[in-house]
């Protein structure tokens, strides 16, 4: 089982986000590989069973500039029978465009036909234990979801 963590960080919070799934994964027998988003290509996914964004929201709802190329390449793809999964963190203060970047990736990947493995998780800020658990979780699912669509 390969699983990819693709992130984008300006602030290191979802480079953290992005650890802490990666470990989970890690812990639950997956093969990670983790890579920032500038530096690889939307096609690197077609290598992996379970694919995860972490991504942030730039100021009123953008998704980050470096992912761009990224983002327009993952909708191209043909992802069937893999899982995926997209967490991020963001700031509240900025209210109706608090990570909307998670639901755009979200929605990105459904042109893929992959298996979306669990909600979106967005995280305020630095994760805290709450948040730990709950990415434990995200990561918990993904691997679930994998082995009951691949047997």
């Amino acid at each position: 089982m390969k699983a990819h963590v693709v992130f984008a960080t300006i602030t290191g919070n979802n480079e953290d986000v992005a650890d802490i799934v990666t470990e989970g994964l890690e812990d639950l027998g997956a093969e990670v590989t983790q890579t920032e988003i500038s530096q690889t290509d939307a096609q690197d996914f077609e290598d992996a069973d379970i694919c995860v964004v972490c991504a942030y929201t730039y100021n009123e709802g953008h998704l980050p500039e470096e992912g761009l190329d990224f983002f327009d390449d993952l909708g191209d793809l043909d992802l069937s029978n893999k899982v995926f999964g997209v967490a991020g963190s963001g700031d509240i203060f900025y209210e109706e465009f608090f990570n909307t970047s998670v639901d755009d990736f979200i929605n990105q990947f459904k042109k893929t036909n992959a298996t979306k493995g669990f909600e979106g998780v967005k995280i305020n800020l630095e994760p805290d234990e709450d948040d730990i658990e709950k990415l434990d979780e995200f990561a918990s699912s993904l691997v679930d979801t994998y082995k009951k669509i691949n047997g």
